[in-house]
Formats: C-alpha cells, sequence, structure tokens
C-alpha cells in the first residue's frame, strides 16, 4: 500500500508522514525531494509552479513508487497533491493507494511557512496553493490543529491498523 500525506505546504505533510513510516516500518518518500532544480528556483522567488512545471515532479515520484509497488513494499509519501488530476498521475499503476488530506486554519499554515528555516517555500505562495487546493472526495480527513501523535493515530485507525502499531514522536 501506498499512503499519500497530502495538503498544502506548511501542513505537516512531512510531520505526519515520515512519524507514520517510522511507526509502520514502511519507506517514507519526501515529495519536494523529486523537484527539478528549476522549480526549486522558480518557487524560491516567489512564482507558483504550474501544470507543465509539476508534471514531470509527478511522473518522477509515481515512477519511485511504482517500483516500490512492483517490489511489494509499502511506503508513505508527502506530497501537495493538490489537483485531482496530480493524485490520478501520482496512482497511475499503483496497486493500492490511500490519501491522507492534511486541511485546517490558513492562519494556522501562514505562521508555520513564516517561522519555517530553511525550506524553498517562501509564504507568498501560500495562497496559490490554497486557491489551486481541490479537496479529495476519498481521503482520510486530518485537521492540522492536532499533534502529530493524535493525527497519526488517527490515520493507523481509519486503516485498521491502530492495534498494531504504536506512534512515539
Amino acid at each position: 500500500m501506498i499512503i499519500v500525506v497530502m495538503g498544502i505546504s506548511a501542513s505537516g505533510k512531512s510531520t505526519l508522514g515520515s512519524a507514520l513510516a517510522k511507526s509502520l516500518g514502511w519507506v517514507f518518500l519526501e515529495g519536494d525531494d523529486y523537484h527539478s532544480r528549476a522549480n526549486i528556483e522558480k518557487m524560491r522567488s516567489g512564482t507558483p509552479l504550474n501544470d507543465e512545471d509539476r508534471l514531470p515532479w509527478l511522473r518522477s515520484i509515481n515512477q519511485a513508487l511504482g517500483r516500490l509497488d512492483k517490489d511489494g513494499r509499502n511506503a508513505v509519501l508527502a506530497c501537495s497533491a493538490l489537483k485531482r488530476n496530480y493524485r490520478e498521475i501520482l496512482a497511475q499503476d499503483i496497486k493500492q493507494m490511500r490519501y491522507v488530506y492534511l486541511y485546517g486554519n490558513p492562519q494556522l499554515v501562514r505562521e508555520r511557512i513564516t517561522n519555517r528555516k530553511g525550506h524553498f517555500m517562501p509564504p507568498e505562495l501560500i495562497d496559490s496553493q490554497i486557491a489551486a487546493m481541490e479537496p479529495p472526495q476519498n481521503a482520510i480527513r486530518v485537521n492540522i490543529e492536532q499533534p502529530v501523535e493524535t493525527q497519526a493515530e488517527l490515520v493507523l485507525q481509519a486503516l485498521g491498523r491502530d492495534k498494531d502499531v504504536k506512534i512515539s514522536s
């Protein structure tokens, strides 16, 4: 199974995704690691990515997920997956994929992104991500205002794995 922890920048995708992967003993993939240098520089300069910019990035992530899936390995991916068609690209040829949608107060996200250090995504791009977000229909919905331990427990319960795994931060 592949779990995609999705949401806008600074919603906590990487934090929750890595906690889930560690708890489950699964591979963790950081979607940001698959961006081209050109995409990173574009975002760093304050210009939002468009669909054309994102297509090679999404295909690259799908290929990485496909290799894991083909080998029978489970993984957790942290990825914005803002639009339905992006999620379709990510899921192409993957046997089983579940989405965890992180949602919540945009002001909290703005505070997080403003206080975040060492990331290429500038605060001024958050509104473009909020505007682009197409919330998924069939996802595990998790509010970003909850502690990561609570978020992880909710996801594991929704997956029916809460009795198998203990969460620690």
